[in-house]
């Protein structure tokens, strides 16, 4: 893949208001808010004009604490324009995790809506760094200044874009910690445009498309496709409790073609969907990412849309996605009995931009690459990746980046996606779980993903996880259950269930302890990646 010299995430929009001025960009159901491309370029751009005058130039960190509305994406478009550099968390990460991130990247600038500034204020956000502050909304008593003023005071005229290239840093994206502390992943202009360029090439997405993205960050790809991005009324932290209704109704009023969701929406759409007997006739393709999604998930939403429409299910992580990518009608008509049975998520091929290998599993660090270290065909061990999209590091994290990539002397580097699978006969990818979660038992590891495909068979059990108590080389494993809701079956009924299901697996034999948990935390970012190191605390306390 050839990266032109000059790159920017943003020039995609003033390109496509020239292409498709009157094309509505976004549309906002609450209010029946819309901004056509050419509005929404020329308003990023009037903010330009502010963000400089106000001190925002290329190179300032600037944290973006900003519901999704009108003024969140012109501002992160604005961003990228004048070239500097937005940091993005999730509000959803805690005000502890908060606080360590924010003064882990430094920022110059603040850009948040009332609440944010408060909190800022309140638990002393980035304190020792910050220069600038813009308040998107009333502005009370902290101090800078807000949008509206600025943009008062800045002409309505195009502006010249920053130059920057395909190394040069994007922005700061701080993972969800759903397996340790946040990192912030450094993005460069060039990750940026080589994801947009894969998703437009692994989902055939064409410009004039209608787009429902159920997660901010993505709905940022919608305007550089060229498609509508439709904003759906929901709270972006809890994508598991979403109306179904109104992502419905997003759906069937704006006649959506694609739609993202995380697999605890999709599944809760889905249930509705199949309760009330809706179809989705406008969908053209449904992504769900995050997390793996059951086969039953996949095909009871499955049931909503027209024949030959599929559920994609991109695999990736903040450092690098996509990275491979695989369709419901493969998942439902050929890999799903090979997952019942313990092999694995079957996560599809690499996208054509990765160089992807199977090595041994290690938690210590790899300097150099060396063939020497890819398993057996067909092994499990830990997955690397190399490619455009792939990002070269955290910001400040340098035991992180140590842990993380390996050099290659051919040119470049792998990334350690942290998760563990293997490719079989056709390459693809079978996810087997996160290398942290594995069980070191002292008959060898128990990887979550297979041994969990065998609990999850059971129709009573919504999800499991395995965890294991213990000194590593010699943990008990064992088996967390969350019940579908309104079992009325008895605990100990369903233990012995259990039990047969265990013991009819070579894999699965050995675990002899099952505990019942009655909701499962989950990351907050999409409500479906388990936090197995706070279930593995609370199962050592139910076992003493």
């Amino acid at each position: 893949m050839t990266i032109p010299t000059f790159v920017n995430i943003a020039a995609h929009l003033p390109r496509m208001a020239k292409l498709q001025p009157d094309t509505t960009a976004i549309i906002f159901p609450k209010g029946n808010q819309r901004l056509t491309f050419q509005e929404l370029d020329r308003l990023s751009d009037r903010i330009c004009h502010g963000l400089i005058r106000a001190g925002i130039s290329r190179g300032v960190r600037t944290v973006l604490m900003v519901t999704p509305s009108p003024e969140f994406f012109a501002l992160t478009f604005a961003l990228f324009k004048v070239g500097a550099v937005p940091v993005l968390v999730d509000p959803g990460m805690g005000i502890k995790n908060l606080k360590k991130c924010l003064t882990e990247a430094q920022p110059s600038a603040f850009i948040g809506i009332p609440k944010a500034q408060v909190a800022r204020l309140l638990f002393g956000w980035a304190r020792q760094t910050l220069k600038t502050i813009i308040t998107v909304g009333p502005r009370l008593f902290w101090g800078g200044t807000t949008l509206d003023k600025l943009m008062q005071q800045s002409p309505d005229q195009p502006f010249e874009m920053a130059v920057t290239a395909a190394d040069d840093q994007a922005a700061i994206l701080f993972t969800s910690g759903s397996t340790g502390p946040p990192k912030g992943a450094l993005y460069s202009h060039g990750n940026f445009s080589a994801q947009v360029m894969a998703l437009k090439q692994v989902y055939g997405i064409k410009p004039g498309e209608i787009d429902l993205p159920t997660f901010p960050l993505f709905a940022l790809f919608a305007p550089a496709l060229g498609m509508t991005a439709v904003i759906p009324e929901m709270d972006f932290t809890r994508p598991g409790s979403v109306d179904p209704q109104k992502i419905i109704g997003a759906i069937t009023t704006h006649k959506v073609t694609t739609m993202f969701g995380s697999p605890a929406l999709i599944n809760r759409v889905g249930r509705y969907g199949a309760e009330q007997g809706i179809k989705l006739p406008t969908l053209k393709r449904v992504i769900s990412a995050g997390a793996p999604v059951p086969a039953a998930v996949l095909e009871r939403f499955s049931q909503m849309l027209a024949d030959g429409i599929e559920i994609f299910t991109p695999y990736g992580a903040t450092e690098s996605l996509p990275v491979c990518s695989i369709g419901s009608h493969e998942i439902l008509t050929e890999t799903r009995a090979v997952t019942d049975n313990g092999g694995g998520v079957c996560i599809g091929k690499p996208v054509h931009s990765i160089r992807l290998e199977i090595i041994k599993i290690t938690d210590e660090p790899i300097s150099t690459w060396d063939e020497r270290r890819k398993v057996a065909d067909g092994e499990v061990g830990e997955i690397i990746v190399q490619g455009p999209q792939v990002t070269r590091g955290y910001f400040q994290r340098p035991e992180a980046n140590k842990l993380s990539k390996i050099s290659d002397p051919s040119g470049g580097f792998f990334h350690r996606m942290g998760d563990l699978g293997r490719q079989d006969s056709q390459g693809r990818l079978w996810f087997c779980g996160r290398k942290s979660h594995r069980v070191e038992t002292i008959n060898g590891p128990l990887f979550t993903i297979p041994v969990e495909a065998i609990f999850n068979t059971h129709p009573a059990v919504f999800r499991s996880a395995l965890v294991g108590v213990g000194p590593q080389g010699n943990q008990q494993p064992v088996i967390c259950i969350e019940l579908e809701q309104g079992v009325s079956t008895s605990q100990e009924q369903m233990r012995s269930e259990l039990q047969v299901l265990a013991t009819a697996h070579p894999h699965t034999s050995s675990i002899t302890t099952i505990l019942f948990h009655p909701a499962f935390p989950v990351d907050i970012r999409h409500n479906a990646k388990i936090f197995r190191e706070k279930l593995a605390i609370w199962a050592a306390e139910q076992i003493r």
